[in-house]
């Protein structure tokens, strides 16, 4: 009797350490098995969706997506978790990694993934004179421009000809944004980034905008040259700006509102002048 006693006890002591030790076998870290990324080639109008999916015996109690210094919690539950980068800037790298950590307060950190923001070829088509000022004294005259294309166009090499004679040429950081407006304000050097020569509201001119490749992709045109050759003629004065209306698509109009950097007056009278 006395012996069975042992026996029973030796077997339920066997038992109990036995299902210890299974409990600990099966404690370990999850698994991330796959991290995936929508659109795989942003733009910067993009956000970019991460998911991974994630497999264990132990329950996820955190999943955080850490990209460029950043951390976002992601939301999910189970085996898929997902989080959302931000939209970024043209040509902006972006890397990235997934990190969950389990019941067990085991972290498991996912490899390394990464992508870079690409907006597509600059529509020139859509970059056009839109605005242009000279009644004013020399520091107040601008030329404007205005982008109807859905993404920034930077101006780098681009360049504007006053009477067939180059007066500025963008820089690199000068970008015209999406469905927005830059204005080159300041007329014979008068401001750091205006343009080189003179511009008159009483004259015949001629103002041409060129790509980054030389390509004519706009113009302004009031009255002809001279018999000379030259530009110049004297004309009627005008004291507001010229203005497509609407803008980008627009004739050009008089407009007695002048408005750099922002969207044109509605409240605008013909230039016979003006070459549409």
């Amino acid at each position: 009797m006395i012996m069975k006693k042992i026996l029973y006890i030796a077997a339920a002591a066997l038992l109990a350490l036995t299902g210890c030790v299974k409990d600990e076998i099966f404690k370990g870290p999850s698994k991330i098995d796959k991290v995936v990324f929508s659109p795989e080639s942003p733009t910067s109008k993009d956000a970019v969706t991460v998911t991974a999916s994630v497999s264990g015996l132990q329950a996820v109690t955190s999943a955080v997506l850490n990209y460029n210094g950043t951390s976002a919690n992601m939301s999910g539950s189970g085996n898929s978790y997902t989080a959302t980068i931000p939209a970024m800037a043209d040509g902006t790298e972006v890397s990235f990694t997934v990190t969950v950590v389990n019941e067990a307060n085991f972290t498991t950190t996912s490899d390394k993934f990464s992508y870079k923001v690409g907006d597509p070829a600059p529509d020139w088509s859509k970059l056009k004179l839109n605005e242009v000022y000279g009644a004013g004294a020399d520091e107040e005259k601008f030329f404007e421009l205005y982008n109807g294309s859905d993404f920034d166009i930077k101006l780098t090499g681009v360049t504007i000809s006053k009477d067939e004679a180059n007066c500025w040429t963008g820089i690199d950081g000068e970008v015209v944004p999406a469905k927005g407006f830059f204005a080159i304000i300041g007329a014979k050097g008068t401001t750091a980034r205006g343009f080189s020569s003179g511009f008159s509201a009483k004259k015949s001119v001629l103002v041409e905008l060129f790509d980054n490749k030389g390509n004519k992709i706009d113009q302004f045109q009031r009255g002809d040259k001279m018999d000379s050759g030259e530009w110049g003629a004297s004309l009627s004065s005008v004291k507001g700006s010229w203005s497509r209306v609407p803008d980008g698509t627009g004739k050009w109009m008089i407009t007695n509102t002048f408005t750099p950097g922002a969207a044109n007056s509605t409240d605008a009278a013909e230039d016979p002048d003006v070459k549409q």
